[in-house]
């Protein structure tokens, strides 16, 4: 009866958390995902699956922008890549994760 009781009471609390999604901000503030030169997030570490599909998700995205702006300016998709990794690497807030050189660094 104990057993079943700390069951029910156990499934209660978990059934009564909130589920938060992290969002992008939050992962790059815990050091989770950082930018790269080619334009696209990518994990610092092992990620969990909800970070893996944040970044995915974004990636995506992104290359959506990145194809509709090369083909505006009708310019390679690279090109598009590069600057925008660029861009974003140099708007990084202090203590984020960036990738330069082929390894992670705090900027």
């Amino acid at each position: 009866m104990k057993t079943f009781i700390a069951i029910l009471t156990s499934c209660l609390l978990l059934a009564a958390q909130p589920v938060f999604a992290i969002d992008l901000q939050t992962a790059k503030d815990q050091g989770l995902v950082g930018e790269t030169p080619g334009g696209y997030l990518e994990t610092v570490n092992a990620p969990s699956a909800e970070v893996k599909t944040l970044v995915d998700n974004i990636n995506a995205q992104r290359q959506q922008k990145y194809k509709d702006i090369a083909a505006r300016n009708n310019t390679s998709l690279e090109a598009v890549e590069l600057l925008a990794g660029k861009k974003a690497i140099e708007k990084s807030e202090p203590g984020s994760y960036i990738k330069l050189g082929g390894s992670w660094q705090r900027k």
